[in-house]
């Protein structure tokens, strides 16, 4: 399950994600991550995962091919604000701030939504 959020700054999109993840899921969050990029020069994630417990493996192809296409266009990220009490989940995140420099990718609990809110939110520079 993929679940759009209100986001409250046009720079921002928002998700929650949880259960089990499937291809459509992930085509949703490519489509309006491409929406927001054709109107914003620099894009921000706010990433709710709560209770996730698995994703397909068309779900999996669809997010790593992706994925492998924004490489080159790391540039029109901002940051990412990734919520959850998963060790797993903020153990890859600190990964891929390190991995995707351009890009500021930044891990809270998920009881700590107002800190993520505000520091995701902040405009791009």
């Amino acid at each position: 399950m993929l679940e759009l959020l209100p986001s409250e700054a046009d720079h921002l999109l928002a998700m929650r994600i949880g259960d089990r993840v499937t291809a459509p899921d992930i085509q949703v969050a490519i489509d309006a991550i491409e929406t927001l990029k054709k109107i914003q020069p620099r894009i921000s994630l706010y990433i709710e995962i709560d209770d996730m417990r698995w994703m397909t493996f068309t779900a999996f192809l669809r997010d790593l091919g992706y994925g492998l296409t924004q490489l080159g266009d790391l540039d029109r990220y901002y940051r990412a604000a990734v919520l959850s009490d998963k060790r797993w989940i903020r153990h890859l995140a600190r990964l891929e701030d390190r991995l995707f420099k351009r890009m500021e990718i930044q891990t809270f609990p998920l009881h700590d939504k107002p800190s993520a809110l505000e520091w995701v939110r902040q405009r791009p520079e």
